[in-house]
């Protein structure tokens, strides 16, 4: 099936980021604008993906054999729609504008052996099929009954089907939902009698259609007839998934007009219920923000102050010999480190994912990236990412030249292609499970070209750019000089362990994070709508203030046991957090999922490393400039002769 040139939509998208910030007085954004309907007209429904919180596997809509138009057509995917496998599609299902319709007769189908299995099979994995009109993915609304009636969830798309007993009966049948009753929802002008849609929802029954006589175009059913005004209310008789079975679909059509307006139809669908444990979420990151920084001010106000005062009262190099602590190491604490070109290489690239993070939250905030732009968000990161490569070319470089290297072109090169090509192998290998899944969520080749062509043709060059910029500026002078014989570290007490350091490092930025990544990895894999930006944004504030202050304080302390090898630790303390965040992960996977299939466990832990790996790199090079400006302030306040 044609997917549409990516490259032509990668170019639309760069132009819409253009237009976005030329053009501020624009409203919409393309593609979200509102659309107008008349009474009459044709409202084209659309079908996507079939999906299960069970296998994470989705599949194309007509992977099964639905009912189908005389025509499949496509409709044009964004980058990022294609990556969560999105395929968007036309179907059979015709409205008209604010005209009911009843027990309509979608097709009539006789189950083969063949897709009775493939039917049962989708039904066992609790697959869910998805619609979407005018934009607006079809959901149904289920009260809770532990709350008042006019408290309303609802859930993205129907399920395909269930399993059940017929009563007195063990044996175990399965059952399709043929015939779904649609509720569109729209709001009026009353000026002009336009209307927008504002809702799309509908109850799926399982039905066993009846008719008398031969079947043809004609056959009026008996279960459910417009012109006895009879409609089916609820699945008494259902419909049986079997080898020759006769299964027909149908469908009623039921406008309603609404006071919610076109600007606020997303509100009911992200409405969120459990607002009070995204501000305990904060509240307790604030609570750990606020103990390290009286921290971080006991030792910058009362140690530091009065150890620098003491040290440089000091008369003779007798009495400095007799200091202790981290004065002592002030002729190696900016001693170059072993495998600096990799630490430089790593720096770069956490540079390059803080921007594209940042930038992702803040236009995410405002409500550039809202899930009616199917795919932004996916898209937006990638070409952000790309963007941020002179970032990760200078921020390398810049180091690069400090510990003395020579050639830029090299850390570069390593730059430009030691974090992407690792995230691309395991990518690689989770795409080709997905394609032996034949799933639709398998990237084609031609989004391969394509991420290849950012790759290649625009990451890699902007990083070489960054890189030369970087290496010619001059580096900035070290407070302190550097001894050209190493000092000999002393022995180190066991509470000083590098491992255990590293590990206690990243307990407190996970800390005050874990609460909000519940409702990430619940977005993510159960299917659900995330758009609470406004708290993701204030979490990510809390996480680089925890982040900077924890590998301050650990730092401060390894510096006053003598130990002055902390460029890689300093990385690796706030670091470690992504080692918590897989583990939690892992503890997620085997409480709130019920995956069972080896193939999608392995795509959910693939995936999860991606992730950790990238918040590796993120939390580290936090951590590490926290360090390296702590460490040059209070240098270049010791006096040295």
């Amino acid at each position: 099936m044609a997917r549409g040139p990516l490259a032509l939509h990668l170019w639309i998208s760069l132009c819409n980021i253009l237009l976005i910030v030329h053009h501020v007085n624009c409203f919409y954004l393309p593609g979200v604008a509102p659309r107008d309907f008349q009474k009459g007209d044709l409202l084209m429904v659309k079908v996507n993906k079939l999906t299960s919180t069970k296998t994470q596997l989705p599949y194309s809509y007509y992977s099964l054999p639905y009912c189908r138009p005389d025509r499949i057509v496509d409709s044009a995917e964004n980058l990022g729609e294609v990556l969560r496998g999105d395929r968007i599609e036309n179907s059979p299902y015709v409205f008209k504008m604010r005209e009911p319709q009843m027990c309509n007769v979608l097709c009539r189908l006789t189950l083969n052996a063949k897709t009775a299995k493939e039917f049962k099979e989708k039904i066992d994995d609790e697959y869910r099929v998805n619609m979407i009109l005018d934009n607006l993915p079809v959901v149904v609304p289920l009260r809770r009954p532990d709350q008042d009636e006019s408290s309303i969830v609802y859930l993205h798309g129907f399920l395909l089907g269930l399993k059940g007993q017929y009563a007195g009966m063990k044996e175990e049948k399965y059952f399709i939902y043929n015939h779904l009753s649609f509720v569109v929802k729209y709001h009026r002008d009353p000026l002009t009698e336009l209307s927008r849609i504002v809702g799309f929802e509908v109850k799926p029954f399982s039905v066993k259609h009846q008719y008398e006589g031969e079947w043809n175009e004609n056959t009026r059913l008996t279960t459910c007839d417009p012109h006895a005004k009879k409609t089916v209310t609820n699945s008494e008789t259902p419909q049986e998934v079997e080898h020759k079975k006769e299964i027909i679909l149908t469908y009623d059509v039921e406008f309603q007009e609404s006071d919610v307006k076109w600007a606020s139809r997303w509100d009911t669908y992200l409405l969120m219920a459990d607002d009070q444990i995204h501000w305990f979420s904060i509240i307790n990151s604030l609570l750990i923000v606020i103990f390290l920084s009286g921290m971080v001010a006991m030792i910058m106000l009362r140690t530091l102050y009065r150890d620098i005062s003491n040290y440089n009262q000091l008369e003779t190099q007798e009495e400095a010999q007799e200091e202790t602590g981290w004065k002592l190491v002030h002729g190696d604490v900016f001693r170059p480190p072993s495998k600096s070109d990799l630490l430089c290489v790593y720096i770069g690239t956490g540079v390059q994912c803080f921007g594209m993070v940042l930038v992702t939250m803040i236009f995410a905030a405002l409500g550039f990236l809202s899930p009616s732009n199917r795919g932004g968000l996916m898209t937006a990161m990638l070409l952000l990412w790309v963007a941020m490569g002179s970032l990760a070319g200078y921020s390398s470089a810049r180091f690069y030249k400090m510990f003395k290297g020579t050639d830029w072109k090299k850390i570069s090169l390593k730059t430009a292609f030691i974090f992407p090509a690792i995230m691309f192998v395991i990518f690689f290998f989770l795409n080709a499970l997905i394609w032996g899944e034949k799933s639709s969520g398998a990237v084609p080749f031609g989004t391969m070209s394509a991420l290849f062509l950012l790759w290649f043709g625009i990451s890699v060059p902007l990083v070489f750019v960054g890189g030369y910029m970087g290496f010619r500026k001059p580096v900035s002078e070290d407070p302190v000089k550097t001894n050209r014989i190493p000092r000999q570290i002393p022995e180190q007490s066991w509470y000083m362990n590098p491992v255990l350091f590293i590990l206690v490092g990243g307990i407190l930025p996970f800390g005050a994070v874990f609460i909000e990544l519940f409702f990430i990895l619940t977005s993510i894999w159960l299917h659900q709508f995330y758009y609470i930006f406004g708290f993701l944004f204030i979490v990510f504030l809390i996480l680089l203030v925890t982040c900077a202050e924890i590998t301050v304080v650990l730092c401060y302390f390894q510096l006053c046991s003598e130990d002055y090898r902390w460029w890689w630790r300093s990385y690796l303390t706030s670091g470690s957090s992504a080692l918590y965040l897989f583990l939690y992960a892992a503890f997620y996977f085997f409480t709130k999922l019920e995956i069972t299939k080896p193939v999608s466990g392995i795509l959910y832990f693939g995936y999860m490393l991606i992730l950790s790996y990238a918040f590796f790199v993120l939390t580290g090079t936090i951590g590490f400039y926290a360090c390296y400006y702590f460490i040059r302030l209070i240098y270049s306040s010791v006096k040295v002769d």
